[in-house]
């Protein structure tokens, strides 16, 4: 039985996560795959499963980093402006350092493999999401809202200028470079729409 290299597996992953952004699920295969890495398509399956496997593998990986990122110097109990200051700073940073493996996570959160995902890599995150919400509401440091308009008002424009900041252009086509001002400015915003 052949042993894994922990090499050959990052370049793999690393490979898997361009084509996937670059293809798409439906464009990515494993035989395309192996060549990409330079490794054979039996060294693949000593890795993964099958395609699906490692999609799945790729996906829960990437959500234990991002949620891992998440947390940082982050409590449920903290203030709201102070909490939510932090999830933008969490979530900015990880973004800018990882653009590749958000964008992946973008596709396959839109995609088949989203609940199973979702369900092995952010459960733990979720509950402390959840918390800090129902805990500014109580505390009446957040507007009595849903989650789903708290999340679209509370990241929806932190998410918009990163992607700005991706593409190198604003939404009319001119450059765009995500500056401390910028960002400042839009959570403010954030924060008269969601407090009281």
């Amino acid at each position: 039985m052949r042993t894994r290299d922990t090499n050959k597996e990052e370049i793999v992953k690393q490979k898997a996560i361009e084509m996937l952004v670059k293809l798409g699920i439906e464009g990515f295969g494993m035989n395309r795959l192996a060549k990409e890495s330079g490794v054979s398509v039996a060294t693949l399956y000593i890795y993964y499963a099958d395609k699906d496997d490692l999609i799945k593998k790729i996906g829960i990986e990437i959500g234990q980093n991002f949620f891992s990122e998440m947390v940082k110097d982050f409590s449920a109990a903290m203030p709201f402006k102070e909490g939510l200051r932090k999830q933008w700073e969490n979530r900015a940073r990880f973004a800018l350092k990882y653009p590749l493996n958000v964008a992946c996570w973008e596709l396959l959160s839109h995609s088949s493999y989203r609940d199973y995902i979702l369900e092995e890599s952010l459960s733990d995150f979720k509950i402390i999401m959840g918390n800090f919400f129902k805990n500014a509401i109580a505390k009446k440091e957040l507007l009595p809202i849903s989650v789903e308009v708290f999340w679209s008002v509370a990241y929806g424009p932190l998410y918009s200028l990163l992607r700005f900041e991706n593409e190198g252009k604003n939404f009319g086509g001119g450059p765009f470079k995500l500056t401390q001002k910028t960002t400042d400015e839009a959570f403010e915003l954030v924060l008269k729409a969601l407090t009281p």
